[in-house]
């Protein structure tokens, strides 16, 4: 799913909103949620998951074309964990 698909759902759930209230609304929330990332911030949503950002050291890595090592640079990368009842949800067919 992509995020127009996502903002056509709410809008067909929720007929009471205008299609771009709801855009603005989806993009609100996810500008927000990497605005706390950028701080350094953790992000949690009871039963969907937690957002946070973890640190990635340098290190020496290696292009896949030539082989040769080439460093890379530390970096901030976002990480996502799922909350239990969302692994509960997922998990309950099998």
């Amino acid at each position: 799913m992509i995020k127009s698909e996502l903002v056509q759902r709410i809008a067909e759930r929720n007929p009471h909103l205008y299609q771009r209230d709801v855009e603005n609304i989806v993009n609100a929330i996810l500008d927000e949620i990497t605005d706390a990332l950028t701080r350094g911030d953790r992000v949690e949503l009871r039963g969907f998951g937690a957002f946070s950002v973890k640190q990635r050291d340098a290190r020496l890595g290696r292009n896949p074309r030539t082989g040769e090592h080439v460093p890379v640079d530390e970096k901030n990368v976002p990480f996502f964990k799922t909350g239990k009842e969302m692994r509960e949800r997922l998990n309950d067919g099998s």
